[in-house]
């Protein structure tokens, strides 16, 4: 007898287009939230967009209170969380790019609050996700959270966003065709739990890049509309399957092995990206078509693109199987001249 059962949280709202910035409080008004906003946002998102939230709950008579993080660390979270407690949050507003949203979120999860998310930059799939990521040291944790109530996002502001940071989350959305063939493999030699639906849903999301790579450019915001909506879907993926899987393989274990040993040298997405290509190619698919696409969008495709050393990039490929317990077409781990290989071969050095 089948009696398996599954929660999927995804959120209630999304509002995504020119100018939404100025609907906030009535976005939020529908979730029937109570209690007092905390802002969580950084200090360039907050006066990009934060600060107008803030005036929107004022110009209503609602008190909102505001933190201002300075880094992406547990200690940020931890002081979220102190001041929530303090002022009795009622619910939090993670406004900004990847750094203030994931705390925001770590935090709301922590003091079982309720979560709305503000995008600044279309970088990343974490702005509507189930999970945060918070470096510590030379590793980054991937932790499991309660996805947004609420997902607001200004084309406008997006697409006036550095560029580096869209072209990061168009790479990010694009790597989701390798881990969607790691999965797979995964749950042919591991048994490894897979859902069809949210893989579908997931290279979807990159179909939907590739097949627009040409028409998404600076200062648009058609380009910022598409990006959004596919990290929407993305996020969405995640949150039926209940895992990072659709959205995380081989490619995300090689971008955390080079931030351990070569830290801040480049965006997340962009790293992604690379390791997509050659990992598509150990899978023995359309790598040449992920380069492409990373190309004409202008993320990076080659170790110089990411301003890392060719030597940094073989030792992060031959060392990611160790990041986390999860099977992927790297297996128990590349050989020196396999890396080589799949690297030269692919135009990665």
């Amino acid at each position: 007898m089948f009696d398996k059962s599954t929660w999927i949280r995804l959120p209630r709202n999304v509002v995504v287009g020119h100018g939404v910035l100025s609907e906030t409080v009535d976005a939020i008004s529908e979730l029937h939230l109570h209690g007092v906003p905390l802002i969580v946002t950084s200090p360039t998102p907050n006066d990009v967009a934060g600060r107008r939230v803030v005036a929107q709950f004022e110009e209503e008579g609602i008190a909102v209170e505001t933190v201002v993080i300075e880094e992406a660390s547990f200690a940020s979270v931890q002081q979220v969380i102190e001041v929530a407690r303090e002022v009795d949050a009622g619910y939090l507003v993670g406004v900004g790019g990847g750094k203030a949203i994931d705390i925001a979120k770590m935090a709301s999860d922590e003091i079982k609050r309720g979560f709305v998310s503000i995008p600044t930059a279309a970088s990343h799939d974490g702005i509507v996700s189930g999970r945060g990521s918070v470096p510590e040291k030379d590793t980054r944790h991937s932790v499991a959270a309660e996805p947004p109530l609420a997902v607001i996002a200004d084309t406008e502001i997006l697409a006036d966003a550095p560029w580096q940071l869209t072209t990061a989350g168009c790479a990010d959305i694009i790597s989701n065709y390798t881990a969607v063939k790691d999965w797979r493999l995964a749950n042919r030699l591991q048994n490894v739990e897979y859902s069809g639906y949210s893989a579908a849903l997931a290279e979807m999301t990159a179909e939907m890049l590739v097949d627009n790579a040409e028409s998404i450019k600076p200062g648009l915001e058609e380009s910022a509309w598409v990006v959004t909506k596919a990290l929407v879907s993305s996020g969405v993926a995640m949150s039926i399957a209940d895992s990072s899987r659709p959205a995380s393989g081989a490619e995300h274990l090689f971008s955390h092995q080079l931030d351990r040993i070569a830290p801040g040298a480049a965006l997340h997405g962009h790293q992604v990206g690379v390791g997509s290509i050659i990992t598509e190619y150990l899978h023995g698919g359309n790598w040449q078509g992920i380069r492409d696409a990373l190309a004409t969008i202008g993320a990076p495709t080659t170790s110089d693109d990411l301003g890392i050393d060719g030597e940094t990039v073989v030792e992060a490929l031959t060392t990611a199987h160790e990041i986390r317990d999860r099977y992927t077409i790297l297996g128990n781990g590349m050989n020196e001249a396999a890396a080589i290989e799949a690297v030269t071969a692919t135009n990665v050095i």
